[in-house]
């Protein structure tokens, strides 16, 4: 009680109630599943299991019910080869506009003595940390350097960099590496191999943010194909425990549906306009993750109409050979099975020794929306005492 008091504040009362009604759905579930099955409930965004982890939630499930996280983080997933061209084009003269967690993103090689853009710009590097697209752009107009941008993110961003490309916003002396990825390919993937082993994955909190563009729809073959309750999810701890109930209600009842909990954002449709956008000046590609592997049609390239904007086709980047790469891992780090659901950060052997928020080594510990990272930073509130 004292952890939802001191979390939920106003809302205390409804966290309660919310805890209660979950409780009597995990008891309706053991009654029919058996007292030793897992319910295991996969968030795949980056926000939510910050929601999660800062808030304590996991510390309000039933014994039963498993709260684990996906892939839904970008920088994790961006491959190690791609951050070592990023890195080789810095020394060679050309300018690096990055966001500030790519810019600590630990390659798996050595590329001249270093491994990451920030290690470039400490010896004397042109590297620069932006927020945005256009703020590279503006950077670049009054800059006589050739620039590239390092176009990471999901769905939730490809509009801007759209937007951006579509309406020549962009300078001429400036590129995009779109290494843009889009979510319902890995979720399938994380889905089908975590079902085939175990069987026990049985519900989805869809992403909030990314839904707001591709729309509801997107998620339908969660449940349609797969038989799995998914509920597309606010990030604030009262919308994860009604999304938490909803997947148990389903369950009890037998039953796989797709659900709007996050209405006040995401339709079944989507943005048209965003998707519109992403659909002119992108084409999907079958796209390299790091810690999955290759997967059909998850990642976003620039159409040829606007290849003057692109740094593959503009600078000669060679991409990756999907028949010769492998899936590039730093030794001892385990930031592949997190990332998929496999393991908890603790797991890790290097987790808060080798590999900390201040030092990050994995991939998983550099963004803001990397497991590792959030159970870093926050993780210690699950301590709190529950009554």
């Amino acid at each position: 009680m004292r952890l939802i008091e001191k979390v939920f504040k106003d809302n205390s009362q409804l966290a309660l109630e919310l805890k209660r009604k979950i409780e009597e759905l995990s008891k309706k579930i053991k009654a029919k599943f058996g007292e030793e099955k897992k319910i295991k409930i996969m968030n795949f965004c980056g926000t939510h299991e910050w929601s999660i982890v800062r808030y304590g939630i996991r510390a309000l499930m039933p014994k039963n019910v498993e709260l684990i996280a996906g892939p839904g983080c970008p920088v994790c997933v961006t491959p190690s080869y791609y951050i070592e061209e990023a890195i080789k084009l810095a020394l060679e003269g050309y300018k690096i506009y990055t966001y500030g967690d790519t810019y600590r993103l630990m390659a798996v090689k050595n590329i001249s003595g270093v491994k990451s853009l920030s290690e470039v710009k400490s010896l004397g590097g042109d590297v620069q940390v932006v927020t945005s697209i256009l703020d590279a752009s503006k950077y670049a107009n009054s800059d006589s350097k050739e620039s590239i941008f390092l176009g990471i993110g999901f769905e939730t961003v490809a509009p801007g960099y759209a937007i951006a490309i579509s309406s020549n916003l962009i300078p001429k002396k400036m590129s995009i590496m779109s290494l843009l990825k889009l979510t319902p390919p890995a979720m399938l993937y994380t889905i089908k191999g975590l079902t085939e082993e175990e069987k026990s994955v049985f519900g989805i909190i869809a992403p909030g943010h990314v839904s707001s563009v591709i729309g509801a729809n997107s998620w339908k073959f969660l449940s349609n194909d797969y038989n799995i309750p998914t509920v597309i999810s606010g990030f604030e701890p009262i919308d994860i425990l009604v999304s938490i109930m909803e997947i148990l209600k389903q369950i009890v009842r037998k039953r796989a549906e797709t659900v709007i909990e996050y209405k006040r954002a995401v339709n079944w449709e989507g943005n048209k306009f965003a998707k519109n956008l992403i659909n002119e000046v992108f084409y999907p590609s079958d796209d390299a993750w790091r810690g999955i592997g290759i997967l059909p049609k998850s990642g976003l390239r620039i159409r040829e109409k606007f290849e003057d904007y692109d740094s593959f086709k503009k600078l000669g980047i060679r991409e990756i050979d999907p028949l010769n790469w492998k899936d590039e891992k730093l030794p001892g780090c385990r930031c592949s099975e997190v990332i998929i659901g496999k393991i908890k950060p603790i797991e890790c052997p290097l987790f808060m020794k080798k590999c900390t928020p201040e030092n990050p080594y994995g991939p998983c510990m550099v963004s803001m929306e990397g497991t590792c990272y959030i159970w870093a930073r926050f993780g210690t509130i699950e301590n709190f005492e529950v009554e």
